[in-house]
């Protein structure tokens, strides 16, 4: 039975014994899922006194940050999962020549987000990491790390490199989606006139970490899956490097690695500790599946939030670009599954908070509906069927025949 999470959580925690650790190999340790601690008979103290008495001596916490579609949000646990601190914020929308920048809206979140990590706690913190969604595409400039081209959204197509694509890569692999991060990145070199010598492309999450440790160039292999990296070979494949825009590619390593320490300005400006390092990524929908701790192979997480993921442990290694099913690598076994553009989002731009919650009292979980839609924000589809076509449906109609 598929469990539920709405939003994904944070994910990337250090084990007891470990400054940093690979949470694919990790799971069983302890349960990733957010947990609180019952209530303790010194409510009556500061806030302060209560934390510092909750933490035994010398334990150290772990900071997670989930940057989703339209928010990002941080936990802050121990090394029981225990949740210390947590919070969220929306994006700020910067526009551009009338195009929203997404790059400073998430550099200003992550920088609210460590300032709302609460200063009694900070220098506790052993490790940071952060989940991204995936195939939101970054173009920098592998001097500075600034980008020189606006990000590629996580579900944006660009149909005009998939012909390429396709051209290269073996049939119905992962890449050969519109929206995967290996077309935008043709679609860019297609395009963009100016010196591509200094250019590097970074994922999301990449660019947000290097934020954080400086480091340039640095990705994971869940991150770097749908630009074709090789996560059973643990490498680019040669039908890739053979391209002349391979020199833009990240180095990848595992998930939960440990990079480096937190910069020495972010680490004084927030109060970090010295020895507080910042570990790789990973996508924001894996991020979900390792909350939810389902650790046996049939096990499956549904993750909602603005768009729907699905995520299923399986020990076999299943893709299909036609359906929009890939799989990443977790530790032996593989994470299969694929994402939609519905989700929760779509109901933002149909109804308001206060519809939302009538309308939601009067559901019926056991009773199947008889509605036949297919609610999208927009046209294109990418799961369970990958159509850059297809229109989104509130035609109202009856399954199996048209509403009167």
């Amino acid at each position: 039975m598929a469990a539920s999470v709405l939003h994904s959580t944070t994910f990337i925690f250090p084990s007891p014994n470990h400054r940093c650790f690979n949470p694919l190999s990790s799971i069983p340790q302890f349960s990733l899922r957010p947990r609180r601690r019952p209530p303790n008979p010194m409510a009556h103290a500061s806030n302060i006194d209560t934390q510092e008495a909750l933490l035994q001596d010398g334990e150290r916490l772990y900071l997670g940050m989930d940057f989703g579609t339209s928010g990002a949000r941080f936990a802050l646990i121990d090394k029981q999962g225990i949740i210390h601190s947590q919070g969220k914020k929306d994006y700020p929308l910067y526009t551009s020549e009338e195009t929203i920048d997404w790059a400073k809206s998430w550099k200003t979140t992550l920088f609210s987000l460590l300032e709302d990590v609460p200063d009694y706690l900070r220098h506790l913190v052993a490790s940071i990491s952060i989940d991204g969604t995936s195939a939101t595409t970054i173009i920098v400039d592998s001097n500075t790390g600034g980008p020189i081209w606006r990000p590629f959204l996580y579900n944006e197509s660009c149909p005009d490199a998939l012909p390429m694509v396709k051209s290269i890569a073996p049939p119905n692999h992962t890449v050969c989606s519109g929206t995967s991060t290996l077309c935008k990145l043709v679609s860019w070199w297609n395009t963009e006139d100016s010196n591509k010598k200094s250019a590097l492309l970074l994922h999301q999450a990449d660019w947000l970490l290097w934020l954080l440790h400086g480091k340039l160039g640095v990705s994971d292999y869940n991150n770097a899956l749908k630009v074709g990296y090789d996560p059973e070979l643990d490498s680019y494949p040669p039908w890739l490097l053979a391209q002349p825009y391979a020199q833009l590619l990240p180095s990848v390593i595992a998930p939960g690695t440990s990079i480096g320490c937190l910069k020495e300005d972010v680490r004084t400006q927030f109060g970090f500790p010295e020895d507080c390092v910042v570990c790789t990524g990973t996508t924001d929908s894996i991020a979900a599946f390792l909350a939810a701790r389902a650790t046996e192979p049939g096990k499956a997480v549904t993750s909602l939030g603005s768009t729907l993921a699905i995520k299923l442990l399986s020990t076999s290694r299943i893709e299909d670009a036609r359906f929009g099913v890939y799989s990443h690598r977790l530790d032996d076994k593989w994470l299969v599954g694929g994402a939609s553009n519905t989700g929760g989002a779509v109901l933002r731009q149909l109804f308001n908070d206060e519809q939302l919650k009538k309308l939601s009292e009067n559901i019926n979980p056991l009773k199947v509906s008889p509605l036949d839609y297919y609610p999208l924000n927009a046209v294109g589809e990418r799961f369970p069927v990958a159509d850059p076509n297809l229109a989104p449906s509130y035609a109202g109609c009856i399954r199996g025949q048209k509403a009167m």
